[in-house]
């Protein structure tokens, strides 16, 4: 065992510190590592700073042949593009849609965290039959560019939300079908919120960060005072930073603990595409998944819950919430939107057999919903 993953299994498990498999798609390969190798070891105590240089597999380089590979079965024509933004930042974005899907409401596909514009390839071909459909890399996230993102989690929203409002501006969309999944969800609504004029329908597929922490929780699970010291110790270290400090040993644990990722694609791909890209994506500067952690509170909850400001949003803005029936998000915020939302339009719908991937789950179904609410705005 190499140093680095001695000393985080050793960190985790002396302060029981297991991430949460519904923010990323690699959380689960941590949380497995753990589990798996702690047997193994004792309750030894090391400090590793956080800013010590990665010695991951990786480059930039590597994301692109990985992205590359995941594209490769996509079957409408398509363009990638670096749009710029301000500060000297670029959007990576995935165009697709050809002459005979002019003049309808763009679909823009927003990610959710540790995502990008790849994951989308099992949906690309047929959203893309009826409207144009761009898949874009949240700034901080995949190609795009990871800037340096305020500590505050208001400011970091507002780069989110600012950056994506001058990516529309440049790629000149006057209005758009704004959908996002997990963190994209969030950040889908927040731009709605100061953009209400430019979106005509918001789809949120599995959203974070919208219900408030419960009261109860602290009373109903109570938690060791020296768990709570060595988690403030650690709260300076990124949610991925562990997938980093494995090193080279981080592409086989996707592989190996992780072996769902590849059967939610196995129509497109029988080898590691999936997971290759994966790894790729969350090992590169850890620019938004810093924000995400100063958006993010305990146990994964938001510290500004979105829930406290849909009231913000403008009643003729549509919401459709797409859940899967057997994902472990709680569903309770769909009904709670419902419910602070009396006079504007909110639909449920959950997809049976698919988890929090929806979009890969269950591809088709999946593709038929959102197709069919697209089609209501146009």
């Amino acid at each position: 065992m190499t140093l680095s993953l001695f000393v985080f299994v050793h960190v985790c498990v002396r302060a029981r510190v297991y991430t949460c498999h519904q923010c990323d798609p690699v959380c689960s390969v941590l949380n497995e590592t753990i589990k798996r190798v702690r047997n193994l070891c004792g309750f030894r105590w090391c400090w590793i700073p956080n800013w010590l240089p990665s010695w991951c597999p990786t480059s930039q380089k590597d994301l692109q042949a990985a992205e590359t590979r995941m594209l490769r079965c996509v079957s409408c024509s398509f363009t990638k593009h670096f749009i710029p933004v301000s500060n000297g930042c670029q959007l990576w974005t995935l165009a697709c849609g050809g002459a005979g899907s002019r003049g309808k409401t763009p679909l823009v596909l927003l990610h959710g965290f540790g995502g990008g514009v790849g994951l989308w390839v099992q949906n690309l071909d047929a959203l893309s039959r009826g409207r144009p459909v761009f898949a874009v890399d949240l700034l901080g996230f995949g190609q795009s560019s990871r800037p340096h993102f305020s500590k505050d989690p208001r400011r970091a929203e507002d780069q989110f939300v600012e950056a994506v409002e001058q990516w529309r501006a440049k790629v000149g969309l006057e209005s758009m079908i704004l959908l996002g999944h997990n963190l994209g969800g969030y950040l889908a609504v927040s731009y709605s919120i100061r953009h209400p004029g430019r979106v005509k329908h918001v789809i949120l597929v599995e959203p974070w960060g919208f219900p408030e922490r419960p009261d109860s929780s602290e009373a109903d699970r109570p938690v060791p005072v020296w768990i709570k010291a060595l988690g403030a110790v650690f709260s300076p270290f990124n949610p991925l930073a562990g997938l980093r400090l494995v090193g080279p040993l981080g592409p086989s644990l996707v592989q190996t603990f992780r072996p769902d990722l590849r059967r939610k694609f196995t129509s497109m791909f029988t080898d590691n595409t999936v997971s290759e890209y994966i790894y790729h994506l969350n090992v590169q500067t850890p620019s938004g998944e810093a924000a995400f952690k100063s958006m993010r509170g305990e146990y994964g909850w938001a510290k500004r819950p979105m829930l406290q400001r849909i009231h913000r949003l403008r009643p003729d803005v549509p919401l459709t919430v797409v859940y899967g029936s057997r994902s472990s998000i709680d569903c309770d915020a769909g009904g709670a939107l419902k419910e602070l939302r009396p006079y504007s339009h909110v639909e449920i719908m959950t997809i049976r057999g698919a988890g929090h991937y929806v979009f890969a789950d269950q591809p088709e179904d999946f593709n038929q919903r959102v197709s069919q609410v697209c089609e209501t705005v146009d």
